[in-house]
C-alpha cells in the first residue's frame, strides 16, 4: 500500500507494477503543492489485479523437538558426516553438529525427543518438480482425468490447483519414498498447458491447505510431439515449425497485453481519465513471466527442440527454470549450464516415443559433470515412491562411464536443485541451520534398493513412521477399502 495524494493505491508486487508504482510515486512528489480540492478531484482508484487470489493456507503440523544422534548426514549440498547430528525444533534444523568434535558436540535439552541413528541415514526430503498427483489422481478413472485442458493449444488461463484432489491415496504413498514437497503440473498436451503449484506433501482438506507458502507458480510448456499429435488434425499446430509459430505469438501477445497495462499506468500518473484494460487470464499469466514472477517449466526431450526454446527465451527477455523430460540434455548440457537452465530427467526412461529414443542412462551424470543443474524427477505416481533409487541408478551409470560423482552431490538431483528450480531453496532443499525441518531418516544408505524411509518430517512434523502403521496417513478416500498390498 502507497498513499498518493491522500488516497491509498495497493499494487500487484510484480516488476510491471513496482515501474508503474514508481513512476506515480515520483509524480506525487511533484504535484505535492497542489491544493486540497484540485486533489479531491483529480482522485483516482487504480484497478487493482490481486496477485494471490487463491492463498496458501498451510499450517505445520505439531511437531516435538527430536535431536537424531549417531547418524550418516547427507546435508542435500554436497556436504557428508558419517557421525552427525541433526536437532530440529518449532520446525527447523536449528543445529548440525559432527559427533567427532567433542566441542560442538549437541546435547539433548528437556523435552527433546532423541533418536538414536547408528547405522542409519539422514537427508534433506526429496523434492519432485514434475508430478500430477491429485490432477490425474489414483484410482485411475475418467472421472479424476482433469490435467489436460484440451481444448486449445495455449491455455495459460488454467491452474492445476484448481484440479488437485488432495484425497489422491498417492500422496501418502509418495511421503512413504521420502518425498517431502512437489510441484504439480497440467498436462503436456499443450504449447502452453497452464499453471503448476507448488505443494507440501502433508494432508489436507483443500489443495490451500498443502500451498507451500511463497513458493512461485509455474508454467506448464511443451515441445514436440504431444501438441503436434493432439492439435495436427484439427486446427494446429501440426509440425514444430508450427509450435513455434504459436509460442512466439503467445508472448508477442503477453508484451501487448503488458504494455496495455503499463500505458493504463502512465495515463493515471497524468491524471487522464484511464481506462483500464479488460483482464485477460490467459495473458495475464504469460505476462507474469516476462515479469520474472513465474518460472516456466518445459516438456522437451530433443537437443535440438531445447536449443530452439532457449533462443525463444531470449528473444522475448524471460527465464526457463527447467526442461523436463530431457532426454537428450547431455547433447547440449554446456548451453544449459551457461543459460542457467534446469533439466529434469529419468535415470533410464527412453525410447517410447521417437523424440524419446535417443536417450543414454548417463545423461544425469553427464549434465552434472557439465556444471548445469541436474534434476531427478518422476512423472508418475509409481516413480515418485522411488525416486532415491532413481538416483541411485543415475549415479552408478555414471560412475560406470568414469564420471566420478560422490553420493553427498548426487543428493543435490533429489532435493538442493528442484528447489533450485522451483525458486523454494531459500526456505527448504538443503539440510542448512535456519531453513525448514524436511527431513528423511532412512533405515540405511538411500542409495541402496534395499533401503527405505523410516521416519520422514516436514516442517519438522512427523508425518510417516515406518514403524508405527498407526501414524500411516489414509486418504478418506480409502476408509474401508483397503487398497492392494496395504496394511490399514
Amino acid at each position: 500500500m502507497i498513499k498518493i495524494r491522500g488516497v491509498m493505491f495497493r499494487f500487484r508486487p510484480s516488476k510491471l507494477a513496482t515501474a508503474g508504482l514508481a513512476m506515480i510515486a515520483a509524480s506525487s512528489l511533484i504535484a505535492c503543492t497542489a491544493n486540497n480540492s484540485a486533489q479531491q478531484a483529480n482522485k483516482i482508484e487504480l484497478v487493482q489485479v490481486n496477485p494471490d487470489p487463491f492463498p496458501s493456507q498451510y499450517k505445520s503440523l505439531p511437531s516435538q523437538p527430536t535431536l537424531i544422534t549417531n547418524v550418516t548426514i547427507l546435508d542435500g549440498i554436497g556436504g557428508k558426516i558419517e557421525r552427525g547430528q541433526l536437532l530440529m525444533r518449532d520446525g527447523k534444523v536449528v543445529a548440525i553438529a559432527d559427533m567427532n568434535d567433542e566441542i560442538t558436540q549437541l546435547k539433548a535439552g528437556e523435552k527433546v525427543q532423541t533418536i538414536n541413528g547408528a547405522g542409519k541415514w539422514v537427508t534433506p526430503g526429496i523434492i519432485d518438480v514434475h508430478s500430477h498427483l491429485g490432477v490425474y489422481a489414483t484410482p485411475d478413472a475418467h472421472s479424476h482425468a482433469d490435467g489436460n485442458e484440451m481444448t486449445k493449444p495455449v491455455t495459460a488461463a488454467v491452474w492445476a490447483e484448481h484440479s488437485i484432489w488432495p484425497q489422491d491415496p498417492g500422496f501418502r504413498r509418495a511421503v512413504a519414498g521420502g518425498v517431502t514437497a512437489m510441484q504439480i503440473l497440467p498436462g503436456s498436451a499443450n504449447l502452453v498447458g497452464g499453471r503448476s503449484v507448488t505443494v507440501k506433501n502433508v494432508p489436507g482438506r483443500v489443495v490451500q491447505d498443502m500451498k507451500f507458502p511463497g513458493a512461485p507458480y509455474g508454467l506448464k510448456m511443451a515441445c514436440g510431439e504431444n501438441p503436434k499429435r493432439v492439435y495436427g488434425k484439427k486446427s494446429g499446430p501440426s509440425t514444430r515449425m508450427g509450435n513455434v509459430a504459436g509460442y512466439r505469438q503467445a508472448w508477442a501477445d503477453a508484451q501487448d497485453y503488458q504494455r496495455s497495462w503499463d500505458k493504463y499506468y502512465n495515463d493515471a500518473k497524468k491524471d487522464k481519465n484511464a481506462k483500464p484494460p479488460k483482464r485477460n487470464l490467459e495473458l495475464e499469466t504469460l505476462a507474469g513471466v516476462l515479469a520474472g514472477d513465474i518460472i516456466v517449466h518445459m516438456h522437451c526431450y530433443r537437443a535440438d527442440d531445447m536449443g530452439t526454446m532457449l533462443d525463444v527465451m531470449k528473444e522475448f527477455n524471460y527465464q526457463i527454470g527447467s526442461f523436463h523430460h530431457a532426454v537428450e540434455s547431455y547433447k547440449i548440457a554446456d548451453k544449459l549450464a551457461q543459460e542457467g537452465v534446469c533439466s529434469s530427467m529419468w535415470a533410464d526412461w527412453w525410447g517410447f516415443k521417437m523424440e524419446a529414443y535417443d536417450g543414454v542412462r548417463e545423461n544425469i551424470p553427464m549434465v552434472h559433470q557439465a556444471g548445469a543443474c541436474a534434476i531427478v524427477h518422476s512423472d508418475s505416481d509409481i516413480g515418485i515412491q522411488r525416486l532415491n533409487q532413481e538416483a541411485a541408478k543415475a549415479l552408478s551409470d555414471g560412475r560406470r562411464a568414469g564420471i566420478d560423482i560422490s553420493k553427498a552431490d548426487a543428493w543435490q538431483w533429489l532435493s538442493a536443485n528442484p528447489a533450485k528450480s522451483l525458486g523454494i531453496f531459500d526456505q527448504t532443499g538443503s539440510l542448512e541451520v535456519g531453513k525448514n525441518a524436511d527431513v528423511v531418516l532412512w533405515n540405511n544408505d538411500p542409495f541402496s534398493s534395499y533401503t527405505q524411509a523410516e521416519k520422514v518430517y516436514v516442517d519438522g512434523a512427523l508425518v510417516f513412521d515406518r514403524n508405527n502403521k498407526d501414524t500411516w496417513p489414509v486418504s478418506d478416500f480409502e476408509v474401508g477399502q483397503t487398497g492392494e498390498g496395504d496394511i490399514k
